[in-house]
This record gives C-alpha cells, structure tokens and sequence, in this order.
C-alpha cells in the first residue's frame, strides 16, 4: 500500500470527562504536541478538575464540556452539547478520551448528532473492568456495538489491546503505548532523595513507601492498607505516602493503620518518587499507568498488580508483580524491599535502563501518525463524495472507505486568531496495528517508529477480530 502524505494541517477535537489523574496529563501532553506540530486543536472537557488550567498553560483551546462521570438520564443531553461542539468546531478527526466521551461522542443520534466525523476512540482502561454483574455486560455490548462508529481504537497498552480482543470487541486496533517524558523524570540518587525528603518533612532515613494516584476502588488503596500492618511489624520504623484524592479517601482516612500519612494530589511527581524507597501501586485494572512509567524513569523500584497495563512495565529485575486483591501477597514485596534498600535500589536502577522503551517522543509520533493518518483517509472520501459527507463502511487496510467532508465554520484559537475546518466523513479502515516500534497503516495512513513492544502483531491485517 502507497503511504499517504500527511494532511498539511490537520484539525483535532479532543474530547475528555477526566480533568484529573493520568488521562488528563495525556491529554495534555498529545495535544499540546499536536499544537507544535503546527495542527489545530481543541479540547472539550468539563470545567472543574485541572485539565482546563494545564490546557491553557500549555496552550491548546478548551471548550467546555459539561458531563458527569458516570452514565445517567443526563447522557443524552451530553452527547448532543459534544455533537454541537463538534459541529461548530468541524474537526478532521474526533479523538474520544475514556469511557464518557466514548458513548457521548459515539451514540447514534441520527441527524440531532450532526455529520460523522473520523473518529479515535481512547479507553485508557476498559469501561467494563471498572462494574460488575449486569452493568458489566451492558458496557462490553456497549463497546462492542460502538467500535462499529470508531476509525481506530488506540490502545495504551499490549495487555490493554488484548482485553480488547477476548472480549470480542471487533475494532481497528492500534496500539500506543502510554510514554514518559524522559527528559523531565531522570533517575535519583541518593543526594536527590535526601533533599526530597527535607523538602517533604520527611526522615532522612526512614522506610518509605509511596503510593500515587487518584484514592479509588481501581487503584487498590484499600488492598495496601490492609496489608500495612504486616509490613510495619517487620519494618517498625517504615512509613507509607498515600498521594491523591478521590471518592475512596473518607473511608480510608477513618480505617487507616498507624504509619500512613495522606498527601493531596501533586502536579508534579518527582519529589515524592525521588523520597521514595519503593513505589507501590496495587490496582485492580489498568490501562497503562503513567505513575508506573514515572517511578521507572525515577530509578524506583516498583511493587505492582499482576494485572494488563502493570505486568507489561515490571520486569523481574525492576520490581515484583503479585496477584490484586492480596494484601498478604502485596505485605511480603513491600516488606521485602524496605528491608533490603540496596536490593531496592538495584532494581531501580535496572528499571531507569529499561525506560527508554517508553520514550515519550516516541507515543506522540505514533499518535500523530494514526491521527494524520484518519484525517488523510477522511479527506480523500469527501474528495472521491464530492463533499456529501456521507459515512464510511468497513474497509480494510489496502481498501479504506470513508466519508465525505463539508464546509468549516470558525473557531477562536488561544491567543485570539481563528481558524477554519470541515466536518469530516467517517473513516473505515480495518487495518491492524502493528508492534515492534511501527504503526499499520491507519485507514491509509503511515506508521512511525519509537513506541512498539515487540511482540506479534495481534491479528493480520483484514481479519475478523
């Protein structure tokens, strides 16, 4: 297949119901990437949280959005103020960020939607690993029915793409992987350590675990301080940092063993993984933790989840990985390292080498070069529709179809200007995602080096999956 020249200036709507925790930092990171590569871009996100203040820091046009996180009779009313945005900012490619504005933005409204519109779809964590019994079923056949409205699903993760596949949900995978930007966590040493400690108000020598992330059921906070106390009995002197917020802090604040201190959320993680001796993150579902990717590049050693988007980051000789929901399991690693600061260290400092793997430049690349790639394919079906913007079937990876492209209305940039776009046809393009540091062709679009695994591509191109 012929590669595709990048669309000049491609024209991206990103649209996102986390303003906190890891989500929101990557949606900030890729747009802001998208900005310097010369696109236009905007945001569609609730108000609240800090994703609209880092936006602005960064740049990028915030639209707001106003939706809540879980599904309700206020949905539809979500979907249609996300189509109007839609409609007046007329992007190329609609990138979808989490379960909220995957069903939002994908929902069959039927005219009251507006024009398709080339569409990514990013789960950051599949929506029905986070219920159970009936409303679990009803987010898989959710998901199953939407990938049909979805020109590529962008996966951040192997184990995350894979979940994907045995639960039978038939999608234009491409895998991502989520990346750190290595340039601003670099390893710490000892000296680091120390002054983060005097900085934070904590003993200069002192055991200490760090846990970070937003206080929830999927992040496990629970499991960790249940097992708290068996890790002090062996390390009296040992301390554990709780850092972040959520709707699980009341109730663990109530039940919490001595040892643990609570510490709101940072912007900026390095001094808290610098003063750590192990970092510890006990989810029970991931997409691909950036906190995991940090504490790597921190040269930290790292007790995790045996779960996908955990698993796929600690290696023998970085960490320890064991089974969720086992806080005697998670007691023994903790305790274990805490014990041992040298062996700690050591496998620290074998995670800090191996973090190159997830180069930061390297996701972005690969995330633009999927973007640019739906972009090109939905510009060339309105040219082949003559502008009708009628909506694209299936297709394959040598054979995309896609639909066609109307006229663009302005919209206020930071800074003042406007610009002007199309709404977009929607996309097919059965195309698989190929690993090993290169992208398939995204409905005709081109692959770029930097953020493979290595691992098979997991189906062949034009097979059912």
């Amino acid at each position: 297949m012929a590669d595709r020249a990048e669309p000049a200036r491609v024209r991206v709507l990103h649209a996102s119901q986390p303003t906190d925790g890891g989500v929101a930092v990557y949606v900030v990171q890729a747009a802001a990437d998208q900005v310097r590569r010369g696109w236009e871009v905007a945001v569609a996100c609730p108000p609240d949280g800090d994703l609209a203040a880092r936006l602005l820091a960064a740049g990028v046009a915030h639209v707001p959005w106003h939706a809540g996180r879980a599904p309700g009779p206020g949905t539809v009313r979500e979907a249609l103020d996300l189509r109007r945005i839609v409609r007046r900012f007329a992007p190329d490619v609609l990138h979808l960020h989490s379960a909220k504005a995957g069903l939002a933005g994908r929902l069959p409204l039927g005219p009251l939607g507006g024009p398709a519109v080339p569409t990514i779809f990013q789960p950051h964590g599949w929506s029905w690993l986070a219920a159970t019994g009936a409303q679990a079923a009803a987010g898989l056949l959710w998901e199953r029915l939407a990938a049909r409205r979805t020109g590529a699903l962008v996966c951040v993760g192997t184990g995350e793409l894979l979940q994907g596949r045995e639960a039978r949900v038939r999608a234009p995978y491409r895998l991502v992987r989520n990346g750190v930007d290595l340039g601003h966590f670099t390893p710490a040493g000892p000296a680091e350590r120390r002054a983060a400690r005097a900085a934070l108000g904590l003993p200069a020598d002192a055991p200490l675990a760090v846990c970070i992330g937003r206080v929830t059921r999927q992040k496990g906070q629970d499991v960790l301080l249940a097992a708290w106390p068996a890790v002090r009995r062996r390390c009296p002197r040992a301390l554990l940092a709780v850092v972040g917020d959520g709707d699980a802090l009341p109730r663990l604040r109530r039940a919490a063993p001595p040892g643990v201190r609570f510490v709101p959320p940072v912007a900026d993680t390095r001094g808290w993984l610098a003063a750590a001796d192990v970092v510890v993150l006990p989810s029970r579902w991931e997409g691909l933790a950036l906190v995991a990717l940090e504490a790597l590049a921190r040269g930290r050693s790292l007790v995790c989840s045996n779960v996908p988007g955990l698993a796929e980051v600690v290696q023998p000789e970085s960490g320890a990985l064991v089974p969720p929901d086992d806080p005697g399991g998670l007691a023994e690693a903790v305790a274990y390292r805490l014990e041992r600061p040298r062996e700690a260290d050591a496998e620290g400092r074998a995670g800090a080498g191996a973090a190159g793997e997830f180069d930061l430049s390297g996701t972005l690349a690969l995330l633009s070069a999927v973007t640019s790639g739906l972009a090109g394919a939905g510009r060339a079906g309105g040219a082949a529709a003559g502008g009708a913007g009628s909506a694209g079937g299936a297709g394959t990876a040598e054979k995309p179809s896609a639909g066609g492209r109307a006229g663009g209305v302005p919209v206020t940039e930071p800074g003042g200007g406007t610009g002007a776009g199309g709404t977009g046809g929607e996309a097919g393009g059965d195309a698989c995602a190929e690993t090993g540091g290169e992208a398939g062709g995204d409905a005709g679009g081109t692959g770029t080096g930097g953020a493979g695994t290595g691992v098979p591509a997991p189906f062949p191109p034009n097979s059912s999956r």
